[in-house]
């Protein structure tokens, strides 16, 4: 129990039911959702964000949501910091920003086992972290702010195996040192597998890297004409590689016509949209970047100001569960846009400029 939760009281005697009603009260502080433990520095402060790259049109609005989100939220957020996909260089920057005296930290780590060093780092220095958009293996954060990426490999899936058939599919996978590259590819495997077994599961590894997945996306048709799908596990750096290629082979076939190879990504950036809306690929899953700046800068004011929470529903639509290192993740929505919704206002896609 922390001591400055009863510091107010230590001047009073408190017996019988009294007492009771007390500790009763201060559990549930330790426990509650939204109930404030010992405060963090009162939850003022400057915060330091880690982005991992900006080569990607999703991270360049999450980016440019910061700003905006740590405003409305009431957080004073030190320009982003760009690791430039160097998880090596994601920990200097930690250490960095640490070193310049941040009350707080917004990390999107890189790899989720490498990041522990920096949140080691943080810990030490009694700085709060909250991850957003991969969960760290271990180490100490306050809340993950990221989507259900096994969904993500799931809804790929069903999206291929209900609208193909039978046939080979490639997953164009991520970096598998990531969980998000891990649970999308394994999630997209399993479905299969179980599933829609007509389906035959060919594997890119590109590491988030568009050349790497245009090169290898080249040599496996030389192999496969026969291609029938492609899930794009993250359409920011994968759809433009992905669509070139695709054209430079005279395979680019727009939905509806003989030839077509369906198409499903992830991310929900407006360049998906725009392909969805052409014919180009057939459905992406909105990865929230909005959300994920404004629960970023939400839970780190939370986490300054000493407040804890628990797993369950949350009043912004999404669940709040414990992962198996004991670490809480707020799961927020992240739908699946095809021609039918491709429009809708609410996407964040069709919000940027």
């Amino acid at each position: 129990m922390p001591a400055s939760a009863v510091r107010k009281r230590s001047r009073s005697t408190i017996t019988g039911a009294a007492a009771l009603a007390v500790c009763a009260s201060l559990l549930l502080a330790a426990c509650g959702s939204t109930k404030d433990t010992a405060s963090a520095g009162g939850g003022t402060g400057k915060v330091g964000v880690i982005l991992p790259l900006l080569t990607s049109p999703f991270w360049q609005s999450y980016n440019d949501y910061v700003p905006r989100m740590a405003t409305s939220e009431g957080v004073e957020a030190l320009k982003t910091v760009n690791s430039n996909s160097d998880p090596s260089q994601q920990i200097t920057d930690i250490n960095n920003e640490l070193n310049q005296g941040v009350k707080g930290l917004v990390v999107a780590p890189l790899d989720s086992a490498a990041i522990e060093a920096g949140l080691d780092q943080a810990e030490r220095k009694g700085v709060p972290v909250v991850a957003v958009d991969v969960a760290p293996d271990k180490g100490k954060v306050a809340m993950v702010v990221r989507a259900d990426n096994v969904a993500y490999g799931q809804k790929a899936c069903d999206y291929l195996g209900q609208h193909v058939g039978g046939g080979k599919v490639v997953q164009i996978m991520g970096d598998l040192a990531s969980v998000n590259g891990r649970d999308r590819s394994e999630a997209f495997r399993s479905c299969v597998r179980e599933k829609y077994p007509r389906l035959k599961v060919l594997e890119i590894p590109a590491k988030w890297e568009s050349d790497t997945a245009a090169s290898k996306l080249d040599t496996l048709l030389n192999a496969n004409p026969d291609i029938k799908g492609i899930y794009l596990q993250a359409g920011g750096v994968y759809l433009a590689p992905t669509l070139q290629t695709l054209k430079s082979k005279n395979m680019l076939k727009a939905a509806g016509r003989n030839g077509h190879i369906a198409i499903v990504s992830n991310d929900g950036i407006p360049q998906e949209f725009d392909a969805i809306r052409k014919g180009q690929i057939d459905a992406t899953v909105s990865q929230p970047a909005d959300a994920y700046a404004k629960y970023g800068m939400y839970y780190i004011k939370a986490a300054m100001e000493g407040k804890t929470f628990k797993p369950g529903p949350t009043d912004h639509d999404s669940t709040i569960v414990k992962l198996p290192s004991g670490i809480l993740e707020d799961q927020l929505p992240a739908p699946l846009v095809t021609q039918d919704n491709v429009d809708d206002p609410k996407l964040w896609g069709n919000t940027v400029k």
